[in-house]
């Protein structure tokens, strides 16, 4: 079975739809690439599906081990090159919750996982991948 339809919409705009779910994901070309930037660009989602695989893979790991994640949010951060245009790096600036009191080996634990996530493995690994953890969310 197929992951998700993709249908051009015109105006450098597609709408893709899970197939599973029935939900919609629409991008937009960026602005510095002639498109409107009103929605994600392809570009975005792939920086976006970094962080989300992240605290994903974060959060089934935290199950597991009867860890809080509490409210973790993260921030992110594409950076793109020309000639080829692409993305050249992608930072991750990732908090956890404050009030959660995370021992050291929860830290590092949380920290391999997000770094070993499925995303960052299958990333070219000439994209600079930087995550910052902070624990104050």
């Amino acid at each position: 079975m197929f992951t998700s339809k993709i249908i051009y919409l015109g105006n450098l705009r597609t709408e893709a739809t899970h197939i599973r779910s029935g939900n919609p994901l629409i991008t937009d070309a960026p602005v510095d690439n002639q498109g409107k930037g009103e929605y994600f660009s392809p570009t975005d989602s792939v920086a976006t599906a970094l962080a989300t695989c992240m605290i994903t893979t974060m959060g089934i790991v935290a199950q597991g081990n009867g860890i809080d994640l509490g409210n973790c949010f993260a921030y992110v951060l594409k950076h793109m090159a020309s000639n080829p245009r692409r993305i050249s790096g992608i930072d991750v600036e990732l908090h956890m919750s404050g009030s959660v009191a995370y021992t050291k080996e929860q830290k590092e634990l949380l920290e391999k996982t997000a770094k070993e996530c499925p995303v960052a493995r299958s990333l070219h690994p000439d994209i600079e991948q930087k995550l910052e953890i902070f624990y104050d969310a």
